[in-house]
């Protein structure tokens, strides 16, 4: 056990492939685990932040932000490759922005984003502040993943979109129009992911007349849209919101910040969940407020439903371990990030769980809902998708009698498709299953570098 903990402490390019993950077992009168964590800074903010303070005029400061991460070094990377200053300061960025406007070179500039999903969408959209082309560029898994819904919106506004390879994938060369948008009301519909909303909002205090934008259909993810408005709110930015959050407006302007990033509450789930996983154990997550911005931070009160506990202790939000989890019926929609999560909490809950609002799980860094079928299947939980023909549904239903969790149990190797979230997900199961292991462990520095080692703090 102690030589395992120690692997788990390891730097991520020193961990073994695949890394086995031991079990959470106590002793005879052992206490349960009791550990309180705090995640790196949230992806999904600190990407919003970088981007603002790198079109906003004048010096920002980011602190706390998600750092020596893949998708964060990416977004880093590629605002100093369009102009931006940037100065690291251990756990502080200070950006100097452009004012509006990229200083693009003549004929053009070509950004690579790996795999990072949400730097793609906004620099994307943030192509409207270059005075020459920009184009959007990634892995092989980034030039599957669809893009063409936002192409189709920056359209409306009068950029000249190419596809320099699959139609409605990256690579894309976007390049404003002349003069600037061409109207400042946008009607949007549903779209595939919610980043296209956010990545327009995100531009919009940077374009010469802000933007309108006109939501129609079901807005996917809306929790994130609600995010980047609080976010941009909170910055000193006018936006102007009707009921329901239907019409959106962004007028222009917004002066360099100085702002904390919350801890990611994506990444807290893992710890919340493990919590609810072992029964009496009691896991808690520091720095994330009543107040927090990030959907996930609702994440515990699912928990609650599956007959955890939840409590609050100042900073800190901890979730406790029942001896059986219930089944829970889910609506993801807000959270989708998060479904994986859950799914390995359902595999040990005592009979089916439903999780709503999953459709989005298929455009991810993988086909996650595959994912899900392929490795919880290994022990025997059958996921079903596509539940009476809904693609926005699937179910979770664990083996007669449980998952098998004795001494005897016989190894299961997880694969994690280059996917931080299934590796931080199918780790869970090996704090109650022995003979867990995953592969490629290392994905994880995606959003988590620390991952492994605060997982190893319940020990």
């Amino acid at each position: 056990m102690l030589d395992l903990v120690e692997i788990l402490t390891r730097p991520l390019g020193e961990m073994p492939d695949p890394l086995a993950i031991p079990t959470c077992r106590r002793g005879v009168g052992d206490a349960p685990p009791r550990a309180n964590v705090r995640p790196p800074g949230s992806k999904s903010l600190t990407n919003r932040l970088l981007l603002l303070a790198a079109l906003a005029d004048g010096d920002s400061v980011v602190r706390h932000p998600l750092l020596a991460a893949d998708d964060a070094e990416r977004m880093l990377a590629a605002i100093g490759h369009l102009g931006a200053g940037v100065d690291r300061n251990g756990d502080l960025v200070r950006v100097r922005g452009v004012g509006g406007e990229w200083k693009t070179p003549s004929g053009g500039a070509t950004v690579n984003l790996h795999n990072a999903g949400t730097a793609t969408r906004f620099l994307a959209a943030a192509a409207l502040c270059s005075p020459e082309p920009v184009t959007i560029d990634g892995n092989e898994r980034m030039r599957q993943r669809p893009i063409g819904e936002l192409a189709d919106l920056l359209g409306t506004l009068g950029a000249g979109v190419e596809f320099l390879g699959t139609p409605g994938c990256p690579p894309v060369r976007i390049t404003r129009p002349r003069g600037g948008p061409t109207t400042d009301v946008v009607r949007v519909p549903t779209t595939r992911s919610s980043q296209f909303i956010s990545a327009l909002l995100l531009v919009a205090p940077f374009l010469p007349r802000g933007l309108t934008l006109l939501l129609e259909g079901d807005v996917t993810s809306a929790s994130y849209v609600r995010m980047t408005v609080g976010l941009l709110e909170r910055l000193g930015a006018t936006v102007r919101t009707s009921e329901g959050m239907r019409v959106v407006r962004v007028l222009p302007g917004l002066e360099p910040f100085d702002i904390e990033v919350e801890p990611d509450a994506s990444g807290a789930t893992y710890f919340w969940a493990a919590g609810a996983l072992l029964p009496g154990a009691s896991v808690g997550v520091r720095g994330l407020s009543e107040a927090a911005l990030q959907g996930d931070s609702g994440f515990p009160s699912l928990l609650a439903r599956m007959g955890a506990g939840v409590s609050r202790h100042d900073d800190v939000l901890a979730v406790s371990g029942p001896p059986q989890l219930s089944p829970v019926l889910a609506d993801m929609a807000d959270m989708p990030d998060a479904a994986m999560t859950l799914a390995a909490c359902a595999a040990f809950a005592r009979g089916t769980s439903i999780l709503r609002g999953v459709r989005t799980l298929r455009d991810k860094e993988c086909d996650r809902i595959a994912a899900l079928e392929s490795e919880l299947g290994k022990l025997g939980v059958v996921v079903e998708a596509n539940v009476h023909g809904d693609p926005d549904v699937l179910t979770v239903t664990p083996p007669e009698g449980g998952v098998d969790c004795s001494p005897d149990a016989g190894p299961v190797e997880f694969e994690t498709f280059d996917d931080h979230r299934m590796a931080m997900s199918l780790a869970l199961i090996g704090l109650r299953r022995p003979g867990v292991s995953i592969r490629d462990p290392g994905c994880v520095a995606k959003t988590y570098p620390s991952y492994f080692a605060d997982l190893a703090t319940l020990y």
